[in-house]
C-alpha cells in the first residue's frame, strides 16, 4: 500500500475517482432517495465544471503539498512523530487528523465567517442534492481547502502516501455521502456512528439554518459527535435542499455561480423545491 500510494499516477487516482462517480451515478438512478423534477444531466454538466476549477487549484498548490510532506517526513516534524509510531497507526492518525483540520473544521470555519461563507454557500445553492453536488466548489473555496489541507500536513506530520491515500478517500467519501441513494433506516443509522452517511450529510444541506449549521464532517462523524455539531432527522425525505434567497433557476448555472459572492444577496422568494 505504501508504495501504491507513494507512487501512484495522477491517471490512477482519477481513473478511481471517476469509477467512484459513475457508480454511485447509476445507483442513484436505481435506488434514489428523492426523484427530482430538474434536468439530471445538465445538473451533472453545471457541477462537473467545478471539478475543472477544483483540479486547477489543486494542480497549482500540488507542489507546495508534496514539498510539505516531504519536510515533515525529513525532519520527523508534526504531533504524529512525537512518539515512534507503527506506520498503521501513523496511517489512521494522519486521516482523523488530516479530516478533522482539512475538512471538518475549514468547513465549520467557512459557516462561521462571514466574507468565508459567500464562496462556499454555492455548494449550499445545489437544490438537488446527488453525487455530482460533492463537486460543487467555488475556485476560492477551493484555495481555502487546499489551505487546510497545507496546514493539517505541517501540524501533523504525514508522509506523502498517506497524503495521497486520504485525498483518494476523501473525494469518493463526499461523493458517498452527497450521493441521492436509499439505504436502510438501521444501515444508514449504524453507518453514521462511524463514518458520514447519506442521510447524515443530507441534513447539513437543508434550507432550515440549524440544520445547515450541522454535520460538517466528511470521512468520520465522530467530529461533528465530539463537539456537539451533530443533528439527525427523523426523515430526510421531508428536507427541502438550497438556500431561501438562492432558488432561483439561475443559481443552478456556473456563470451566476461564479459571480454569486460578489453580489448582494437576493430577498428572499416564496419556497419553493425542485423535489416531487
Amino acid at each position: 500500500m505504501i508504495d501504491f500510494f507513494e507512487n501512484i499516477p495522477s491517471y490512477y487516482r482519477t481513473a478511481i475517482l471517476v469509477a467512484g462517480l459513475v457508480i454511485l451515478w447509476l445507483i442513484e438512478g436505481v435506488i434514489p432517495r428523492l426523484r427530482f423534477s430538474n434536468n439530471k444531466y445538465k445538473h451533472a454538466g453545471t457541477n462537473l465544471f467545478f471539478t475543472l476549477t477544483t483540479a486547477a487549484v489543486n494542480l497549482g498548490f500540488a507542489f507546495l503539498i508534496v514539498k510539505a510532506s516531504e519536510w515533515t517526513s525529513a525532519e520527523r516534524f508534526g504531533v504524529l512523530y512525537l512518539v515512534n509510531l507503527p506506520a498503521w497507526l501513523h496511517a489512521i492518525l494522519a486521516l482523523l487528523l488530516l479530516d478533522f483540520i482539512g475538512a471538518y473544521l475549514v468547513h465549520l470555519v467557512q459557516h462561521k465567517i462571514a466574507w468565508m461563507w459567500h464562496f462556499h454557500k454555492i455548494h449550499h445553492t445545489d437544490t438537488a442534492i446527488d453525487a455530482t453536488t460533492a463537486l460543487r466548489h467555488h475556485p476560492i473555496e477551493s484555495v481555502f481547502r487546499v489551505v487546510a489541507l497545507f496546514v493539517a500536513i505541517v501540524v501533523a506530520g504525514v508522509p506523502i502516501w498517506m497524503v495521497m491515500l486520504y485525498q483518494t478517500i476523501s473525494a469518493f467519501m463526499s461523493q458517498f455521502n452527497h450521493a441521492n441513494i436509499y439505504l436502510p433506516h438501521w444501515l444508514d443509522k449504524g453507518l453514521s456512528w462511524i463514518i458520514v452517511s447519506p442521510d447524515m450529510h443530507k441534513v447539513h444541506h437543508s434550507r432550515h439554518q440549524p440544520e445547515t449549521d450541522s454535520n460538517y464532517a466528511n470521512i468520520f462523524s465522530i467530529w461533528d459527535r465530539l463537539f456537539g455539531t451533530f443533528v439527525t432527522v427523523k426523515d430526510t425525505t421531508s428536507i427541502s435542499y438550497g438556500l431561501d434567497e438562492y432558488q432561483d433557476a439561475r443559481y443552478q448555472q456556473i456563470g451566476p455561480l461564479l459571480k454569486t459572492p460578489w453580489e448582494e444577496v437576493p430577498e428572499v422568494k416564496q419556497q419553493t423545491s425542485l423535489q416531487q
